[in-house]
């Protein structure tokens, strides 16, 4: 642990503060020379004199000792309080090292957040059982709130205006409330690398997905999804199909699904392969879906009953590395794809045959551009990039403007088509890793990007 004059950026002392993991470091709101660290099997409380950082160890006494000391909060007259992984809420007396006073049970499984009201009244969250409980300045429970199963386990707490709470759960969720009421969603999102994502044909909507199972379907407007469903794998890809009325979602483990965009319900279910789904994309007129898959291979559907009803019209087989990207012509006839050794391959939709004379494919219209590879988007490679580092590309609808998602968090504009080397671009941050995918709204007046490691969404307006 270090401690730091941090306007003048200077450090005043360090020590080695536990052999096992800390969790938490907190000043003592009461005493500026002094600080609690708290993690597995311990609570620590230091005092910093003259640059010197000297440790009592917190006595549990004839109290059951915790695995771990999740959170540290202090109440308005000094005392300190903490929450531990078996339920239990401790209260140290100010100045002392030893429990004056123990909630045992408060919680079922760990006490994950403590938070002291304005008014000396404390709230506590637990994360097995999900209850957000007020104590009062006894510590008697006065009342409490259950967070909804679907956004998980309580992690933090915080006060807000006049009688509001704020909740944040393991689910990416921020949850608003009060005691005298009930919690409500204002922030959703996903809890692992998001990959999955394209705009909905013709309303203010869009799809995502991610390696955390969850599909959510959003509105543009309130930032908040329409409707969410869990499903059995993870999700690596989506497509809308032309009419809006169905979604079709490529998962990790070579499955891929269609969802009623209405309802969210299931209609249709198949496995291509044994490998992860990386793109799924019906054709202009809907009557085709292409599945690309890492196994190589491009496996193309009919597709009748407004999007109800697949039978497999064959596969494409040419590529010698996995498909990672994929577009169709305007009149529905044909396919490119990119592929991970760098390939750039044409394809009959109808027979699922290799094109292989360039005279047939050099004025085609595509009605997409989301390969990464080609010569309208030459010009998105930095120098010394490698083929690695841009993980996606749109165009807008009115084929204006492309835009790109890549490996250093950064989102970049370009002119369409982009066929000069190191072209010039307007580049973008806000996503604090890796941005896996982007989409223009089917208006173009929003472009949407999702993150890798930072799990977020974000939406940009275009000017």
């Amino acid at each position: 642990m270090s401690v730091w004059e941090w306007q003048k950026e200077k450090k005043l002392a360090e020590v080695k503060c536990s052999n096992d993991s800390v969790l938490s470091a907190n000043f003592h709101p009461m005493d500026s020379n002094l600080i609690l660290t708290c993690g597995k099997s311990h609570l620590n409380f230091w005092t910093i004199v003259d640059n010197t950082l000297t440790k009592r160890q917190g006595l549990f006494d004839k109290h059951e000792k915790p695995k771990y000391v999740l959170c540290i909060a202090f109440a308005e007259n000094g005392d300190t309080i903490t929450g531990d992984s078996s339920g239990n809420m401790c209260i140290w007396g100010k100045g002392g090292n030893r429990i004056s006073h123990a909630v045992p049970g408060a919680h079922e499984g760990g006490i994950f957040s403590l938070c002291v009201l304005k008014d000396g009244t404390l709230v506590s969250g637990g994360g097995k059982d999900r209850r957000v409980v007020l104590w009062d300045r006894d510590y008697q429970q006065q009342q409490e709130l259950e967070v909804p199963e679907m956004f998980g386990p309580v992690r933090s707490l915080a006060e807000g205006k006049s009688d509001s709470l704020f909740v944040g759960t393991t689910r990416n969720a921020v949850l608003q409330g009060s005691f005298s009421g009930e919690l409500s969603p204002i922030v959703q999102g996903h809890m692992d690398e998001l990959w999955g994502l394209d705009s909905h044909p013709s309303m203010e909507q869009f799809v995502t997905c991610g390696h955390d199972k969850v599909v959510h379907l959003w509105d543009v407007a309130t930032h908040k999804p329409l409707w969410t469903k869990v499903i059995e794998d993870g999700a690596r890809s989506a497509g809308f199909h032309p009419s809006g009325s169905v979604v079709a979602l490529g998962t990790v483990t070579a499955r891929w699904l269609v969802l009623d965009t209405e309802t969210a319900d299931l209609v249709s279910v198949h496995t291509d392969g044994n490998e992860i789904i990386s793109n799924v994309k019906y054709s202009p007129d809907g009557n085709y879906l292409a599945v690309g898959s890492h196994d190589n291979f491009i496996y193309v559907y009919a597709v009748t009953e407004n999007g109800k009803k697949y039978s497999r019209v064959g596969k494409c087989t040419g590529h010698s590395s996995f498909v990672t990207h994929l577009d169709w012509s305007k009149d529905s006839q044909y396919i490119v794809s990119n592929s991970g050794d760098y390939e750039i391959l044409y394809w009959n939709s109808s027979n699922c045959k290799q094109v292989t004379n360039a005279d047939t494919v050099r004025n085609l219209e595509w009605a997409s551009s989301t390969c990464v590879l080609g010569i309208g988007v030459f010009g998105i490679w930095p120098d010394g990039a490698d083929g690695t580092d841009i993980n996606a590309v749109c165009s807008s609808h009115d084929r204006k403007l492309l835009a790109t998602a890549d490996d250093f968090g950064k989102v970049q504009l370009f002119s369409n088509p982009c066929s000069q080397p190191r072209a010039p671009s307007y580049s973008y941050g806000g996503h604090s890793s890796h941005v896996t995918n982007v989409a223009f709204l089917h208006d173009d007046t929003q472009l949407l990007s999702t993150g890798g490691k930072d799990m977020s969404l974000l939406q940009w307006r275009v000017v």
